[in-house]
């Protein structure tokens, strides 16, 4: 190594002092004395114990200080260092790296500082394994800069320390400095290994930048490492990262041989980009190819599970972690409730949360969350008590907000109010939150001084939540106000315009409905159909609004008009608030919740649980024929639409009518 200069760097690196001193023995060979490393004393580790060790032989001391580094032992691998430098044991290049970690996992900068100037003392600053260890000691202890010091003073540079510099780059979050360094390595004509490649990759992939990852692609095969499992790996990810998806596809499918790692990454991104039936689908080509899934590969598949036309798979995707025994930490039990939840099976959801161990916040949050989607407020107040009495939860402003979701969904005006006022900096969601709890508890007067208070006039999100709640409490002469503003700051959204034109249907002024639909055409605007979806054999079916396309039209119809026939009279039909044209010059059997429950009665067996979804809100029409419909056939019908769920069942809803 060349001498060292007197930059600020090096004095970071080596202290002025001189902590070594040297003698010479019997043979004229110099020996360095410990005078510099701390004293550190075992009473496990006896002077007897060092005297059975061969002090002609560097050896067994270094196999010694292994020993100790691999049990974590560090005190005596550190004292058997010492003990080899008193005892004039020959250090070489296969001690200093050891005593290197030893330092960088003590955390003692100082320390490596002077085992570096052993090494230049010894003559050993040219070898490749003290080299590496120099530099990720400085790397990890003392940053980047420090270990590109000695990276740059080395005369030798092998692979391992050109990569374990980059890796120290990325730790720093400095991936274009990676990026650079790899590009250098090929031009001085490095060897380049797998490691070296999938780091650089890493890199590309958090800085997005696909051209340099295809560069970096091309490189790999040229190579031919294109395939090996590592760079692979590397590369899908890093194509995935930079959202090239149909780049990491392509790769993925010429892959001659595909790990379980690479499996989750690929299902893993079909789930991030919402892709949830392909995702399922090569989970099975995944088991059908004989890569047994892991806990990671399950429990990345569960936000597809996540929906109520995917509960059966949900529930098999539980039930294989049970039956091959796969580990369920606290990850997987919260994707499992997070599931459960989201797919409408909330009695299981509460079953998984229960036998939770050690509940974090997560934990406790979803199901808070998930009581409100379900109607059961009161629950998830009872719930957040429970998680205010464990210490080890900080409550922050997430777990607030899922307590103010819990009353909105239950009325609870007193605990929204005393919640809310505990959260130091309130964020939009939590305001709309509130002005969700008042206007649904029909509080206007209270609701219009709080969006007044907080800014709230010109919030979508916050006029959208009072107009529901001017739906419950039938406030219909608010109710157009508050489309009308919806207009004015949204111009483009159709669906505000259907409302009004709804608003005036209702009072049967038809010349501003046909006003208002002739600047929808005008406009060019399309409003969003009703449809609504549900499972049967493994098959989605779909229904839109007065459907007639189904092949089994004709029994479904026949179906809900008995049904209706013995409902008899509903309360009267109101759509003034409603978003959907079409519902409203519809009769109720032909709205699309109505088609798919029918469908569901005559399709399952007859003590099943109907599970549908829409893309809508209920109106209240079908919502008081579901309530009817499910006392009449004594069966539980979940609807699930944009605000939640509803569980009708004994001819009542868990929403309690406030959905």
């Amino acid at each position: 190594m060349e001498s060292l200069p007197s930059s600020p760097i090096h004095q970071r690196l080596l202290p002025a002092e001189q902590p070594l001193s040297k003698t010479t023995d019997h043979s004229g060979t110099y020996q360095i004395k410990a005078t510099a490393l701390p004293k550190i004393r075992n009473s496990g580790v006896t002077r007897k114990a060092f005297d059975e060790i061969p002090v002609s032989d560097s050896l067994p001391w270094n196999s010694r200080i292994q020993t100790h580094l691999r049990s974590g032992d560090i005190g005596n691998a550190l004292l058997t260092y010492e003990q080899m430098l008193l005892r004039g044991v020959r250090v070489d290049m296969h001690t200093l790296p050891r005593v290197l970690a030893a330092s960088r996992l003590l955390g003692d900068l100082s320390l490596g500082k002077q085992v570096h100037g052993h090494a230049l003392k010894l003559g050993h600053c040219s070898d490749n394994y003290v080299i590496s260890s120099l530099i990720e000691m400085y790397g990890i202890l003392d940053g980047v800069e420090s270990a590109r010091w000695v990276f740059d003073k080395s005369p030798n540079r092998n692979p391992v320390s050109w990569t374990l510099l980059a890796k120290l780059y990325l730790a720093e979050s400095k991936p274009k400095l990676a990026v650079d360094l790899f590009k250098k390595m090929v031009r001085f004509g490095v060897e380049v290994d797998s490691v070296a490649l999938g780091t650089a990759l890493v890199a590309c992939g958090q800085l997005k930048s696909l051209r340099d990852g295809r560069h970096i692609h091309e490189v790999a095969r040229k190579l031919g490492f294109e395939f090996d499992v590592l760079v692979s790996n590397a590369l899908v990810r890093m194509y995935i990262d930079c959202r090239s998806f149909e780049d990491a596809l392509t790769l993925f499918d010429r892959m001659p041989d595909k790990d379980v790692v690479m499996w989750t990454t690929i299902i893993q991104a079909h789930v991030k980009m919402g892709g949830f039936n392909e995702s399922l689908k090569l989970l099975r080509q995944m088991s059908k190819e004989g890569i047994s899934p892991d806990t990671l590969s399950v429990s990345s598949i569960l936000p597809a599970c996540g929906r109520m036309t995917a509960s059966k798979c949900g529930k098999e995707m539980h039930g294989y972690l049970l039956r091959n025994g796969l580990d369920l930490n606290l990850k997987v039990q919260n994707a499992l409730v997070d599931m459960y939840v989201k797919s409408g099976s909330f009695e299981y959801a509460l079953k998984v949360f229960g036998r939770i161990e050690e509940k974090d916040a997560i934990s406790w949050t979803v199901m808070v969350m998930g009581s409100s989607l379900h109607g059961q407020g009161g629950l998830g107040i009872d719930l957040f008590h429970g998680m205010e009495k464990e210490r080890s939860i900080e409550l922050d402003e997430l777990t607030y907000g899922a307590a103010l979701q819990a009353c909105a969904s239950s009325r609870m005006v007193e605990k929204g109010k005393h919640y809310f006022n505990r959260i130091r900096e309130p964020k939009v969601a939590h305001c709309i939150s509130m002005v969700s709890l008042l206007a649904s508890s029909g509080l206007f007067e209270e609701t219009s001084a709080f969006i007044e208070k907080w800014k709230l006039k010109r919030s979508p999100e916050a006029l959208r939540v009072l107009l529901h709640g001017c739906r419950i409490n039938q406030e219909v002469k608010l109710g157009k106000r508050v489309i009308e503003q919806l207009c004015e700051l949204e111009p483009l959204n159709a669906e505000n315009y259907v409302l009004l034109s709804n608003w005036y249907a209702h009072f049967e002024k038809w010349d501003m409905v046909h006003k208002y639909r002739q600047m929808i055409l005008d406009m060019g605007l399309k409003p969003q159909r009703a449809y609504s979806w549900i499972e049967h054999r493994n098959k989605v079916h779909v229904f839109r609004t007065g459907d007639v396309s189904h092949p089994r039209s004709q029994g479904i119809y026949w179906e809900l008009e008995q049904l209706m026939e013995k409902a008899g009279n509903l309360a009267k039909l109101d759509f003034s608030l409603h978003d959907v044209d079409e519902e409203r010059e519809c009769p109720i059997i032909g709205h699309s919740e109505m088609l798919a429950v029918s469908f569901g009665l005559v399709s399952k067996q007859s003590s099943g649980t109907i599970r549908v979804t829409k893309n809508h809100q209920m109106c209240r029409g079908c919502h008081a024929a579901l309530k009817a419909i499910s006392r009449l056939e004594e069966r539980e019908i979940i609807v699930k639409d944009l605000r939640c769920f509803h569980h009708f069942k004994g001819g009542f809803c868990s929403c309690g009518d406030l959905c």
